[in-house]
């Protein structure tokens, strides 16, 4: 979620729309920011993606997130990091590359809807600030990524092609960033996000 490295405690919410699950699960286009690069990723030791870096990161900020929408597994994997998200499928995975979809109208109502109960939801979800260390590791297809991000003071690997970090859940975020970029740069391949 690129919004993450805009928000502060001032927002009063966050709303993920069009979210897909992470890399290995079986949903629609299901990936980790960087398509195939990133095979894995963890938060203290927690399987994560892009949701779950988000709401984590929202979280320490005291933003809480109160709405998402996405395929099935999307709205599971939110469900897993906050069960009072309020969460609109608005497809069924069959695959990484199919799905069985709600109708249009149908869907656009069940987003508003989720949205506009997100929104009533919030005052009451605000979580604390923190600025309480996690570690954050990142497993890359490639080693030559997790060498060339190990020069990184505070990045250590904990096998070839898992690199990780402790820091504050913000500053993880922000430093995940310049993972992508060294990533992209080594690859070729640029973040889809």
């Amino acid at each position: 979620m690129s919004a993450c490295g805009s928000l502060d405690g001032a927002f009063d919410a966050v709303m993920c729309i069009g979210h897909h699950a992470r890399a290995g699960a079986l949903g629609v286009l299901s990936h980790s920011y960087m398509g195939h690069e990133i095979e894995d990723m963890w938060l203290d030791d927690r399987p994560m993606g892009e949701i779950g870096f988000a709401q984590a990161t929202a979280a320490a900020m005291g933003v809480p997130v109160v709405t998402l929408s996405g395929d099935d597994a999307a709205c599971d994997e939110m469900n897993a990091w906050d069960a009072r998200v309020v969460t609109a499928p608005v497809k069924y995975a069959r695959d990484r590359f199919s799905a069985r979809l709600r109708p249009a109208t149908e869907a656009r109502k069940a987003i508003e809807e989720a949205a506009a109960e997100g929104a009533r939801r919030a005052p009451r979800l605000r979580p604390p600030v923190t600025e309480a260390p996690s570690t954050l590791a990142v497993r890359w297809q490639s080693a030559t990524v997790a060498a060339q991000l190990e020069v990184i003071p505070g990045v250590t690997l904990r096998d070839s092609r898992t690199v990780e970090v402790t820091e504050a859940v913000p500053q993880l975020f922000r430093l995940f960033g310049l993972f992508m970029r060294v990533a992209a740069s080594l690859t070729d391949q640029r973040p889809y996000c």
